[in-house]
């Protein structure tokens, strides 16, 4: 493994139990190359019965589906900046100034240099130059290494997966919602019809039988890349200094460092612009990291109250 990796992550498995378990799984989301063309959300919905949650077009963007939850397991977000018309070599369509002057569309990903005339990225320039850049980026649930959710479910309907995955039972769940809080991604949601908690079990029947997940077969430009964890990281690093090389400064690594606050993510990202732009928390950490302490506290607390009570009592009866 190279060295630019900060370290092995955690085996979740063999934490969970599991003996003579498969290597870890995950998805790299390569962000760069995301066309927005929604075939994860509907291979996903097909191949898992997730019901039709509507079309929410707000007039705003070309966002149907806004955000993760009980009925889309994938969000393909679609962010709009502003942007010169010679907008980037990433293969990311562009939309030109309204006064109808021609749009430039640039090339397609390779690993080939970036002609020296393609900007990348917001820049400045002229206004009348400016049009839209597109930023697409396919989210999903982070299974994440040290998982808050598996932390307060009470009934197990949560639990930890031979391939370091984390899956929702739906027979089990009894709809209490803590999962729900609980991530720090804001992923897992409950269904208005019986309350009951869903998101992406990373297609865990498919798994089993040696295939990889309907959203990562469908993903027509390999945006979305599915395989051993360790594997796609290595990957992951190279292709961002690939990107580097080409004068890309802003691609980066989101949720692949096991260092982080939930000691990294089963599914990671490339972004191109900071996480929040993406809707992602810069810093996140498991929710239940202070539990410990808290119920040392509470503990301490109720001891105290105790042996005071227990003084009083002694007190009144001399």
């Amino acid at each position: 493994m190279s060295n630019r990796l900060s370290g092995p992550l955690h085996d979740v498995s063999g934490e969970a139990g599991y003996d003579g378990h498969p290597e870890r799984v995950g998805f790299f989301t390569d962000t760069s190359v995301c066309i927005g063309c929604k075939a994860c959300e509907v291979a996903c919905k097909e191949w898992n019965f997730v019901p039709e949650d509507g079309l929410l077009l707000t007039g705003m963007s070309y966002d149907n589906t806004q955000q993760l939850d009980a009925n889309s397991w994938r969000h393909v977000a679609f962010i709009e900046q502003a942007a010169p018309v010679r907008t980037t070599a990433l293969g990311m369509p562009t939309v030109g100034p309204p006064d109808g002057s021609a749009v430039t569309l640039p090339p397609a990903v390779g690993d080939g240099d970036v002609p020296a005339d393609l900007g990348t990225g917001p820049q400045t320039g002229d206004e009348g130059d400016r049009g839209v850049r597109w930023l697409m980026s396919s989210d999903v649930c982070k299974h994440c290494t040290h998982a808050a959710c598996l932390d307060v479910c009470p009934t197990g309907a949560l639990f930890r997966t031979e391939f370091g995955t984390v899956v929702v039972q739906e027979d089990i769940c009894n709809g209490c919602g803590y999962c729900v809080p609980a991530c720090p991604y804001g992923v897992i949601d409950q269904r208005k019809e019986d309350g009951r908690a869903f998101k992406c079990t990373m297609c865990y029947d498919r798994l089993g039988a040696g295939q990889q997940p309907a959203c990562a077969k469908a993903c027509p430009t390999e945006s979305i890349q599915f395989g051993p964890l360790d594997e796609l990281r290595e990957r992951a690093h190279q292709r961002v200094e690939r990107l580097h090389e080409q004068g890309i400064d802003e691609a980066r690594l989101y949720g692949e460092d096991p260092d982080d606050g939930v000691g990294g993510d089963g599914a990671f990202f490339l972004l191109l612009d900071d996480p929040e732009v993406y809707g992602l928390p810069p810093d996140p950490v498991v929710t239940t990291r202070d539990l410990p302490s808290m119920w040392r506290h509470v503990g301490a607390a109720a001891m105290t109250l105790a042996g005071g009570a227990l003084l009083s009592f002694v007190g009144r009866r001399r």
